[in-house]
């Protein structure tokens, strides 16, 4: 039983993994260096903590670019 749920468990991870690795690609940003990556999105972490306006422009953004393709 611990067997399954530890496989169920891996596939919710690797799932969430690729659907995040989608977001990288519909930003425009799929061939970009790994290192800008993950420096844009600790950047983006710091900016948005405690910042209710910049957490709100940038999902204004994000939902606006979900809305083009339908998702």
């Amino acid at each position: 039983m611990a067997k399954s749920m530890t496989s169920d468990a891996r596939k919710k991870d690797t799932r969430e993994k690729i659907e995040l690795g989608g977001l990288i690609v519909k930003a425009g940003l799929r061939y970009e260096k790994r290192a800008l990556l993950l420096g844009l999105l600790i950047d983006a972490s710091q900016r948005i903590k405690g910042n209710d306006g910049e957490k709100s422009r940038l999902i204004a953004i994000g939902a606006e670019a979900f809305g083009d393709d339908g998702e």
